[in-house]
C-alpha cells in the first residue's frame, strides 16, 4: 500500500503514518539525471513548479541560504536522494495523545475540560477530531504513488478491518471496569462503535479516495492551487456529498414516538420508558436523527450506555457531573446513545478527507511559504465558518459531530498543525519535542495500553488475599 516506505503490517500503521517528505521532482530527476530544470508553461495556465537539488527536507532552503549550501555541499548523485521524516506529523500525533490522557485522567476533577455534556466545545472535543485530521495527512504519505490500485485497495481493507476488530474488543465491553476482575462480554449486547472503530471506517473510506479518485497530473509537477484542486476536485465533491447527505438527514428525517427499557439500579426489574418526539429537525438528546438511525440500524442494545449527555441539568442534579437523576428527568436520560453512531460517522470521514488535502500540500510544495499559507487560509476560513455556524443557530455538538463543529474542530487542528510545523520544521527544535514524537510514533499502543485501561485492569489482577488490596490502590489509583 505504501510506496513511500516500507508499510507496516501491523494496524498501528493506520493511525501513526509519519511519511518521508520527499516530493514529486525529487523523484523525477533521480529517475532522470539530465532533465534541465528551465521554465516553461505546464499547459493550464500555471507556471512549471521547480526546487532546488537541496530542497528534500521539509521546506529545504532559500536564496543565499541555498547557495550557499549548494556550493558547499558536495554534488548530490543522481541515482539516490536523503529522505526526511516529517517530524511535526508525530510530534501532532503525540501531543493529541497526551491530550486524551490529560482529558480522560483530569476531567472527571476539572469539568471544564471534559466532554461538554452537549452543545458546545470544551478541550476534550478536540482530541477526536485531531486523530481524525492527522490520519488523513498521513494519508497522502501512504498512498503517493499507487502503481496497483487492486493491491492498494485490499490492503487498505485490511488494515480498516484490524483496526476496527481491535477497536471492537477495547470498547466492546470485553475488558470491564476497573476493579473488576471479571471479563468478557454478551455479544447481544456488544458495543459496536467506537472510537477505533469510527477511524477504521474514516481511514477506509479517504483511503479508498486517495487511490481511486485522483486526476493523473499527466507526468507534470503541480505548481499551483488550480492543479492541485482540479487533481483532487473528485475528493473534495465526495466531501461536498456527505455533508448534503448528513444534513438533509439531520434536519428532514421524521423522528417518531420511540421507548426503550431499563432496570432501575439495585434491582432486577425492568421499567419500560417512553419517548415523546414526532418532529424533523430536532438536535436535543432525545428526539435527533441520529440516535434514530442507530437505533435502527445497529440495535438499542449495541449502542453506549452511558452518553455525555447524562452530565446535562435535567439528567444530573450535579451537573456538569454525572449525578442523580431530578425527580423530573426527561424520559430519554437513561436511554443509550452512541457518540461514533452511524449518520455522524459522515462528518467524521469529512474531517479525515480535509486533512488528507492538507497533507497534498506537504507532497506537492516543498517551500515552508507555500505549505504554510495553503494551510492557514483554508484553516482559518473553516474555523470563521463554524464559529458563524454556531451564532446563527446551528450548534457545535461532538455527539452529533456538527457541520459547525467539524469547521470548528478542523480549522483548529490546521492552525495547530501550523504552529507545531513552524517549531518543528522549521525552528528546528525537535529536540524538546521528541517526547512528544516518539508518543505520536506509538500512538495506537499507548491508546490500548493507557486509554483503554488495559495497563491498570492487568496490573490490578495482582492483590494480597482480597481483591481490593491490588497495586493500583498502592500506587493511589484503586479504593
Amino acid at each position: 500500500m505504501e510506496m513511500a516506505a516500507p508499510a507496516k503490517s501491523s494496524a498501528d500503521s493506520v493511525v501513526a503514518h509519519g511519511g518521508d517528505d520527499v516530493g514529486e521532482e525529487q523523484r523525477r530527476r533521480r529517475r532522470r539525471p539530465d532533465t534541465k530544470e528551465e521554465g516553461g508553461g505546464d499547459g493550464d495556465g500555471c507556471a512549471s513548479h521547480h526546487h532546488p537539488a537541496v530542497d528534500v527536507e521539509a521546506g529545504g532552503t532559500h536564496g543565499s541560504d541555498a547557495a550557499s549550501a549548494a556550493a558547499a555541499a558536495p554534488p548530490p548523485s543522481p541515482t539516490t536522494t536523503t529522505r526526511r521524516r516529517l517530524v511535526s506529523l508525530d510530534v501532532f500525533r503525540g501531543i493529541t495523545v497526551a491530550l486524551m490522557i490529560l482529558v480522560d485522567d483530569v476531567g472527571g476533577i476539572v469539568p471544564a475540560i471534559s466532554h461538554s455534556p452537549w452543545d458546545g466545545v470544551t478541550l476534550a472535543d478536540f482530541v477526536f477530531p485531531f486523530f481524525l485530521f492527522i490520519v488523513g495527512v498521513s494519508l497522502a504519505f501512504a498512498y503517493k504513488k499507487v502503481p496497483n490500485k487492486v493491491m492498494a485497495t485490499k490492503k487498505a481493507v485490511l488494515r480498516a478491518l484490524k483496526l476496527f476488530i481491535v477497536g471492537l474488543i477495547l470498547q466492546g465491553g470485553f475488558f470491564h471496569p476497573l476493579h473488576d476482575l471479571n471479563y468478557g462480554v454478551d455479544i447481544h449486547k456488544i458495543r459496536l462503535m467506537g472510537v477505533l472503530q469510527r477511524i477504521a471506517i474514516a481511514y477506509l473510506v479517504v483511503a479508498l479516495c486517495e487511490i481511486g479518485l485522483r486526476v493523473s497530473s499527466g507526468g507534470g509537477d503541480i505548481g499551483c492551487d488550480y492543479m492541485l484542486i482540479r487533481r483532487y476536485h473528485r475528493q473534495m465533491l465526495v466531501g461536498l456529498v456527505l455533508v448534503v447527505m448528513y444534513l438533509v438527514i439531520l434536519y428532514g428525517l421524521y423522528v417518531p414516538d420511540w421507548g426503550y427499557e431499563v432496570t432501575s439500579p439495585g434491582s432486577t426489574v425492568k421499567r419500560f420508558l417512553q419517548v415523546k418526539c414526532g418532529v424533523r429537525g430536532d438536535t436535543g438528546p432525545g428526539c435527533n436523527a441520529v440516535g434514530m438511525i442507530d437505533r435502527s440500524v445497529l440495535g438499542i442494545q449495541h449502542l453506549y450506555t452511558r452518553p455525555v449527555y447524562l452530565k446535562t441539568k435535567q439528567c444530573s442534579m450535579d451537573s456538569p457531573r454525572n449525578g442523580p437523576l431530578p425527580p423530573d428527568a426527561p424520559s430519554w436520560c437513561e436511554a443509550p446513545f452512541d457518540p461514533e453512531g452511524v449518520l455522524s460517522s459522515l462528518m467524521a470521514i469529512v474531517t479525515c478527507l480535509i486533512g488528507l488535502q492538507i497533507g497534498h500540500v506537504i507532497i506537492h510544495f516543498k517551500k515552508h511559504e507555500e505549505r504554510i499559507v495553503r494551510w492557514s487560509i483554508p484553516s482559518l476560513c473553516l474555523l470563521t465558518l463554524g464559529v458563524s455556524l454556531h451564532l446563527f443557530g446551528l450548534h457545535m455538538n461532538k455527539s452529533l459531530y456538527s457541520l459547525s463543529y467539524t469547521c470548528v474542530t478542523t480549522g483548529t487542528a490546521g492552525l495547530f498543525f501550523v504552529v507545531i510545523y513552524l517549531l518543528v520544521d522549521v525552528k528546528g527544535y525537535k529536540r524538546l519535542a521528541f517526547p512528544m514524537e516518539w508518543m505520536g510514533k506509538h500512538a495506537l499502543m499507548i491508546f490500548v495500553l493507557v486509554a483503554c485501561n488495559i495497563v491498570p485492569v492487568l496490573v490490578q489482577g495482582f492483590y494480597w488475599k482480597e481483591p481490593r488490596n491490588n497495586l493500583l490502590k498502592l500506587i493511589g489509583i484503586g479504593g
